[in-house]
């Protein structure tokens, strides 16, 4: 198998074995195979500690790996709220990781999609144009083809691709509606998260809207202008009002949630083949709803 990618703004900066890590499964398994010239950055053979910058071609050859069993994604659940012959719009469960990863190698939602979605490099992630957090539920639009996984892409740089998320949120910002525009990167000090601390930054837009104002908390209408790794959560972080429930960037357990308060709630985009709009919406999954109804005092 051939893995072949290209560094986005959220891996620019890492070491490349240690961006290797996720899809070959282990950075020790990503350090042997670039020192044994088995990985080429640019078409060049590089050290595994070269720090790869955003816009690199990585490709790994011969990476020889154990079949997975047949049903590897055969007992993941989710909706498929819209469907035909060029894309699928799925809605995605909390706890669902969207793609292979360091200790995540099954079960995953792409894996469950083989056959079904096509398009894009990366085997292990065809025809995903997007990703979601493992515990942010919502809707992804997931293409079937390469030529749409190119149009839809496309589309998605162009901002053409309509992303609207409802995250509940502790405090109350300080206005009706606002717009974060504050660059997000690897944090400086903890590599695991992102931060507006580090070394580098990239362009990060988040407009947000009121929609309730609750005792203590307050929903919110989020849509993305750019799409950084955990840009909705580190955003609202560093105005003050994190997600609640928020394990990372706010307070674990808040008003009894297993995670945080973030749906992907509305996509809507020009279909790639038609140019007809789609609009598609996703209703508060139970967990979120009980959570709401407690923030509003009535659980």
């Amino acid at each position: 198998m051939t893995i072949d990618l290209t560094v986005d703004d959220a891996g620019a900066g890492q070491r490349l074995d240690a961006l290797l890590a996720e899809p070959l499964g282990s950075r020790s398994r990503a350090a042997r195979l670039i020192d044994d010239g088995m990985v080429h950055v640019d078409g060049k053979v590089v050290p595994k500690r070269h720090k790869v910058v955003a816009g690199q071609r990585i490709v790994v050859q011969e990476v020889v790996e154990a079949a997975a069993p047949a049903d590897v994604g055969a007992t993941v659940d989710f909706d498929v709220p819209y469907e035909d012959e060029h894309l699928l719009v799925v809605d995605k469960p909390a706890g669902l990781i969207v793609h292979p990863a360091r200790g995540h190698m099954t079960g995953t939602l792409s894996q469950a999609l083989e056959g079904r979605a096509a398009g894009g490099r990366e085997d292990w992630r065809a025809g995903l144009v997007h990703r979601l957090d493992r515990d942010t539920s919502g809707l992804l639009v997931v293409a079937k083809s390469d030529a749409v996984h190119e149009t839809l892409k496309a589309a998605l740089q162009r901002r053409d691709i309509t992303r609207e998320y409802l995250a509940l949120v502790e405090g109350r910002p300080p206005a009706k509606a606002g717009t974060i525009d504050a660059p997000i990167g690897r944090d400086r000090k903890v590599r695991t998260r992102i931060s507006t601390d580090t070394d580098v930054p990239r362009a990060a837009r988040t407009h947000f809207a009121l929609l309730e104002a609750l005792p203590g908390t307050t929903l919110l209408r989020v849509t993305l202008e750019t799409g950084r790794t955990h840009q909705i959560r580190v955003h609202l972080q560093a105005i003050g009002h994190p997600v609640a429930g928020d394990p990372e960037y706010g307070r674990a357990g808040l008003l009894g949630l297993q995670r945080q308060f973030l749906h992907a709630a509305r996509l809507a985009f020009p279909h790639p083949v038609t140019g007809e709009a789609v609009a598609i919406e996703s209703p508060l999954p139970a967990d979120l709803a009980a959570a709401l109804d407690r923030a509003r005092g009535r659980g």
